[in-house]
């Protein structure tokens, strides 16, 4: 499979390693000290040097980038993943690394730029594309809701699928609509997130202690 998607890969790591041309191009305009990482309240509690902030932090997200490929390559039942799903999880990180680096670069430069919001869109959207594809998905090791009942029977992962992706797309849909209005917090995130989490985990349950296998 990695052969198959090697010029995939190559293009995705390095859009995730774009970043590092818009650091260089700004360099001088950046300070030495630039915060790399930011609160629930969207303030910046962890800085870095400029430059972490312009090599490091897109060259690790394109080793995510890589490694996520090789990972899902490897998986035992990769004849079961559709080409778009594996497009679209190449295509997560040079996302990441866009929007984030983007987003560190215009705080650094005193932009009006809200991280809580910037990334709470981003994943909101995220959220709404990965439940599109939820329902399309087959047994796999790596791309999926993996819980021993799901990889146990087809029938429970096709059924479990099909209700999580209706749900993660409402659930994106309130995450990014809240965001977008700017009520967006950590109260909020939260109980969507775990209900996205555990509706799915407790209905594939039920639906193995209904069909016993």
């Amino acid at each position: 499979m990695l052969k198959k998607y090697k010029r995939t890969v190559i293009i995705t790591t390095l859009v995730a390693l774009l970043p590092v041309v818009a650091g260089l191009l700004l360099w001088n305009q950046l300070p030495e000290s630039i915060a790399t990482h930011f609160g629930t309240n969207g303030e910046p509690d962890g800085w870095s040097s400029r430059g972490f902030a312009v090599f490091g932090l897109p060259a690790f997200i394109a080793a995510v980038n890589v490694l996520c490929a090789v990972a899902t390559s490897a998986d035992p039942k990769k004849q079961n993943i559709q080409p778009k799903i594996f497009k679209l999880i190449l295509w997560i990180c040079p996302m990441v690394s866009l929007i984030c680096c983007g987003g560190v670069y215009a705080y650094a430069l005193g932009l009006p730029v809200s991280m809580e919001k910037l990334c709470m869109i981003f994943v909101g959207v995220v959220f709404i594309i990965i439940g599109n594809y939820l329902p399309k998905c087959r047994q796999s090791y790596t791309v999926g809701i993996k819980l021993p009942w799901t990889l146990a029977s087809e029938e429970n992962w096709n059924r479990t699928h099909r209700m999580a992706g209706g749900l993660w797309m409402a659930g994106g849909a309130v995450l990014t609509l809240m965001s977008l209005l700017g009520q967006i917090s950590v109260f909020i995130f939260l109980p969507v997130v775990l209900v996205m989490t555990l509706v799915p985990t407790v209905y594939s349950y039920l639906l193995f202690r209904k069909l016993g296998a």
